[in-house]
């Protein structure tokens, strides 16, 4: 297929953006409506994404010491009351049970938006010395949030996730802890997902509900909209104390342990998509693609191709690579543009002349290049080219943040500069009233304080008053 053919269904993205995502969600067979609103059906292809990306995460969580648990998806209202700050930032968007059956329950159930307050029950329950400690826990689920708008991946009622929630002994430990974890899915997100990020802390206003501090991964996408990646928050000893968490030390005094809670969600899905993805559909790094290569024998009715294709597909599996077969009768014309919509790294084309030469054809997703590949070391030539195509993805996500990332030294830069697409660099006097201001008149956000700091100013352009931080600001999905 030539390079720059697009698959006439989707919308161009240059065109509109908006329609360009949901078409993608929908014709590569990634998501599905279901009757109420901002409740998705994730189909089978969307699904095994997921799955992909799990494995992979769960792994690295247990070589930390990790343990996966499942607790309740319902929260008593008087439970989840205990911690104010928590539950008025939730509160908004909880969705309430209060019938069980035919009956009226007695007090209402909250199904989960988040899980600190449940866990905080259990740990009281749990930890008793400082032997019991650290507890490193974590769950995969689902949680509900009544939003009031909704996009495929990126804003669900109902996502699935995963959220860790730590106890320590000491402040020093939890601080670790929520530094570590950030830096976990840093590290995923760049060298696995290819997206590359920005690390730092959330301002006070834009820190989660209850906790002292917020880490986050900050995503720019393909339009220069900001995507929160992922976030990891220290709590300090603030949820012990609201439910009663102690401990006896190894002084023999009780203390209140000290709480971290981190999580990523469905969310990077639609990351994917939005960093990477083209006018013909998805483009899939090849470390969380279900397919990694795709086989199309050309000729298929001729003698041996058949064959030869399937004998191509076995080497290939044997090798651990996520390859499949597409024997249908469709055109090659057809197959070429379905898994590039569906943004298969490598499609592999074995026809006569390629089986005579010893050799087959693959054909990157990123750019469309083709290369000749002997079939004697097929398997190894293959992991090579998608070990280049996952680079690729890095590297052009990566230029694409340098190149709409620009330094502001007015309130009119940044809002110029964001509304056209890209991050805003600016010095903040570190006052939650200029940050108001920065939304109410250039429409965007503070992404993150980046670890990263660099001096490019005295002041906050906002009052002028004396700087404190480099801030970050963009538009946010």
């Amino acid at each position: 297929m030539a390079k720059d053919k697009k698959v006439e269904q989707i919308t161009d993205m240059d065109v509109d953006f908006t329609q360009w995502y949901t078409d993608v969600c929908t014709k590569a067979e990634l998501i599905d409506y279901s009757s109420i609103k901002g409740m998705f059906i994730y189909r089978p292809y969307g699904y095994a994404i997921w799955e992909n990306i799990q494995h992979i995460l769960d792994t690295e969580f247990k070589k930390l010491g990790h343990e996966n648990v499942y607790l309740p998806m319902l929260i008593p209202e008087s439970l989840l009351q205990k911690e104010k700050d928590h539950v008025e930032g939730f509160a908004p968007e909880c969705a309430w049970v209060t019938y069980g059956g035919s009956d009226k329950l007695e007090e209402r159930y909250c199904i989960r938006p988040t899980s600190e307050t449940l866990f905080c029950e259990h740990y009281k329950n749990v930890i008793h010395s400082w032997r019991d400690l650290p507890k490193l826990y974590n769950q995969w689920c689902s949680v509900l949030r009544w939003e009031k708008t909704s996009r495929p991946f990126l804003r669900h009622r109902e996502f699935l996730w995963q959220e860790g929630h730590t106890m320590h002994a000491t402040e020093d430990e939890a601080r670790a802890e929520t530094q570590r974890m950030l830096n976990v899915y840093a590290d995923f997100m760049e060298n696995v997902l290819a997206m590359p990020v920005i690390r730092g802390r959330k301002t006070d206003k834009e820190k989660f509900n209850g906790a002292e501090e917020t880490y986050t991964v900050e995503c720019m996408m393909h339009d220069g909209k900001a995507l929160q990646g992922g976030t990891s928050h220290y709590f300090g000893d603030g949820f012990a104390r609201a439910f009663d968490i102690t401990f006896t030390g190894r002084d023999n005094q009780l203390h209140h342990p000290f709480q971290t809670s981190w999580g990523v969600s469905t969310r990077m899905i639609g990351g994917i998509i939005m960093t990477h993805g083209d006018n013909s559909g998805l483009v899939l790094p090849p470390k969380i693609a279900p397919i990694q290569a795709i086989v199309v024998p050309v000729a298929m009715h001729k003698e041996g191709v058949q064959e030869a294709a399937e004998k191509l597909l076995e080497t290939l599996k044997n090798a651990g690579i996520r390859a499949e077969i597409d024997l249908s009768d469709q055109s090659m014309g057809w197959k070429a543009a379905q898994y590039e919509m569906k943004g298969v790294p490598v499609r592999l084309e074995l026809g006569p002349r390629d089986i005579e030469n010893g050799v087959c054809v693959a054909v990157k997703r990123t750019g469309g290049e083709k290369l000749t590949l002997p079939l004697t070391n097929v398997a190894d030539a293959v992991k090579a080219v998608l070990e280049d195509v996952q680079k690729e993805m890095y590297e052009k996500a990566l230029r694409n943040l340098h190149d709409h990332t620009f330094d502001a030294h007015t309130v009119e830069e940044v809002r110029d500069g964001c509304q056209s697409g890209g991050f805003a660099r600016m010095m903040w006097c570190g006052d939650e009233a200029c940050e108001v201001k920065m939304k109410e008149q250039a429409g965007v956000t503070s992404r993150c304080i980046p670890f990263d700091q660099e001096h490019i100013g005295d002041v906050c352009p906002v009052c002028g008053k004396p700087a404190k931080h480099m801030v970050i600001w963009g538009i946010a999905y």
